[in-house]
């Protein structure tokens, strides 16, 4: 069987992901099990440089980046499933669908994200995503990430 049941931090995210701050947006990966689902953890803390202007008043965490999170959370589970990060095997996120946003969020919220695997094929991924905030869903979606020379 292939679930992993321990967590890791930020350090093991980083060797994954190319992304750096402040554009990294997976704190801690909670369990996943390979080519299956993959939860993870995003905190939010008015520190981050795009509260300063969304809203200024009134700070919410942006809807894109919420996505965002959600792509980064099924691109580490891409890595932990495949264990490539060959540049000849990337996958690139192609596409979004059924996207709602039910709730804000604001500094100082938890955002629990879960991406499941729906369908995988060849050259395309297709992920249905849920990101939760105190057990209330602030976002749905389903995301595609396609290989990158298939496109």
């Amino acid at each position: 069987m292939n679930i992993i049941n321990n967590t890791f931090n930020i350090k093991k995210i980083l060797k994954i992901l190319p992304h750096r701050y402040p554009f990294i947006l997976i704190d801690r990966v909670l369990n996943f099990e390979k080519f299956k689902f993959l939860q993870a953890i995003k905190n939010c803390t008015i520190n981050e440089p795009f509260f300063q202007g969304h809203f200024i008043d009134e700070p919410v965490f942006p809807g894109v980046l919420i996505i965002e999170s959600m792509a980064q959370a099924a691109s580490i589970l891409i890595y932990k499933s495949t264990g490539q990060l060959n540049i000849n095997k990337f996958y690139y996120f192609v596409g979004i669908d059924n996207t709602r946003f039910k709730k804000i969020v604001i500094p100082g919220d938890q955002i629990f994200i879960e991406v499941i695997i729906l369908k995988s094929n060849k050259n395309l991924l297709i992920f249905k995503n849920i990101a939760v905030v105190n057990n209330n869903i602030v976002c749905k979606s389903n995301i595609i990430f396609a290989k990158k020379y298939s496109f």
